[in-house]
């Protein structure tokens, strides 16, 4: 049987455990030309919540009664005359919170897992790295000497996006929730600084911390820290908009920069990115990354949780803030 978490209705706020519904149904049948690959561990990520809503954004929503949405990764376990894809390769793509999936192997990529374990590229390797480093050297156009400030620091793409950026010869300054967060990313990560939403005041801290301004704001929370961070910034400065986790479970308006004429002021840009309009590079990124993690110059940490029963429990994780690093669901049993 074939374990699927099945998207029931949508949610208003933080979604409830109703909002899915756990079901047992029978292993599909491959047609022609696929393959049938089996799950062992599922992405967990903040867009998950906006691809709910019945809106338009730059992708389609979940239908109700679809399996619930997700990147993945696991290996083929049966083959029907494909002519790709064998017994045993590793593939990920967005196959859904479910334990297996049949498909004709479209936006799927083969993967070595005997060079890096199978949850990194669905981590560092993955979308989540993906997102951090299109962002911030394409988006946020990082050169060396330059002042970062990262929201979201100890997540999944702010974590990879401080350290790149100081492997580019940046100071950058983190702002995480809670001592432990901040310890992390100066002593385990090497930002220069870090800031303490929850026991700081966000405007004085960027008065203390970024003393000179910034010159790229990577914005992964929205909200008043990107209000703050707005009037932080230098002359020319980017901001890359890459989420807004703070308002994702709004049951009001989205709270909006009122600080916005500071891109006037300074002649500076704010710019949304969206990973996927970089799918055609993945590969070269992945190449790179890959060096530095062999060099020792990128970490990364993985919150790693076990069961598709689990799930709600562990997606709210992403919203808490009680996990660091990249938050993963092993669903193989």
């Amino acid at each position: 049987m074939n374990k699927q978490l099945i998207f029931k209705k949508r949610p208003v706020g933080m979604p409830a455990s109703d909002t899915w519904s756990l079901e047992s149904n029978s292993i599909p049948d491959l047609k022609d030309g696929e393959v049938l690959i089996q799950h062992h561990y599922i992405s967990l990520d903040p867009a998950m919540r906006g691809w709910m809503n019945d809106k338009k954004s730059y992708i389609p929503p979940i239908a109700i009664n679809d399996v619930m949405r997700s990147g993945s990764i696991g290996k083929v376990v049966k083959v029907n005359n494909h002519p790709t894809y064998k017994v045993g390769d590793c593939l990920t793509g967005w196959g859904g919170v479910q334990q297996y999936v049949a498909t004709n192997g479209d936006n799927w990529y083969k993967v070595d897992d005997t060079l890096a374990p199978m949850p990194m590229y669905i981590a560092t390797l993955g979308m989540p790295g993906m997102t951090a480093y299109f962002g911030i050297l394409e988006v946020g156009k990082i050169k060396e000497g330059d002042i970062v400030l990262v929201s979201g620091a100890a997540g999944a793409v702010g974590s990879v996006v401080g350290q790149i950026a100081k492997i580019k010869g940046c100071t950058v300054i983190g702002i995480a929730g809670g001592k432990e967060k901040c310890d992390y990313l100066i002593n385990d990560l090497g930002f220069d600084a870090a800031i303490d939403y929850k026991s700081e005041n966000i405007y004085s801290a960027l008065k203390e911390k970024c003393p000179k301004g910034v010159d790229v704001f990577f914005d992964n929370v929205g909200g008043e820290i990107l209000n703050a961070a707005l009037l932080k910034l230098r002359m020319h400065a980017r901001v890359v908009i890459c989420g807004a986790i703070s308002q994702y479970n709004n049951t009001e308006k989205v709270q909006g920069p009122s600080n916005y004429m500071s891109l006037l002021v300074n002649r500076a840009t704010m710019q949304g990115m969206v990973v996927m309009d970089y799918a055609k590079d993945y590969g070269t990124a992945a190449q790179e990354m890959g060096m530095w993690m062999q060099q020792g110059k990128l970490k990364s940490t993985l919150a790693m949780y076990n069961g598709i029963e689990n799930f709600h429990e562990t997606f709210t994780r992403l919203f808490t803030g009680d996990k660091k690093g990249k938050l993963v669901l092993k669903v193989i049993e």
